[in-house]
């Protein structure tokens, strides 16, 4: 009995030590227009100011496409070289294909390193359910 109560301590602290090392991954929704894009790029920032190795993907679908496009830019300027900043420290900024079907965009409007999914929606589903990402709207 002494054998197995030993046996789940040290799992339990196994456990704990590889919760306590994996690393956070944040899945950020946008759907809004320039207004939610200002606010999420400062959010994202935040979150990699103290956490320099999250995994964060910025997923975009309505209008929340909108500051990624080619141009775009709010009060404190162009949205693109936030993103390109961003980008090189390792986020992923996705835009949803229904959205450019249904407001006849194309792809060659958005900013340079932006990934394409078949549904803004199902991606952040898929994030959530299948790799574990932490679901924030900013």
């Amino acid at each position: 009995m002494r054998s197995a109560a030993k046996l789940f301590a040290i799992l339990g602290l196994c456990l704990a030590a590889s919760a306590a090392w994996a690393q956070e991954k944040a899945v950020y929704h946008f759907d809004g227009g320039l207004e939610q894009a200002t606010k999420g790029l400062r959010n994202i920032n935040n979150h990699l100011e103290v956490d320099s190795k999250a995994r964060l993907v910025a997923v975009a679908h309505a209008d929340g496409v909108d500051f990624l496009m080619e141009g775009a830019k709010d009060r404190l300027g162009p949205f693109d070289a936030r993103v390109q900043d961003l980008m090189g420290k390792g986020v992923k900024f996705q835009v949803c294909e229904i959205t450019l079907r249904n407001r006849k965009l194309k792809k060659d409007q958005f900013i340079l390193g932006v990934e394409f999914v078949p549904s803004g929606v199902a991606q952040i589903t898929h994030l959530q359910q299948k790799e574990g990402y932490a679901y924030l709207k900013p």
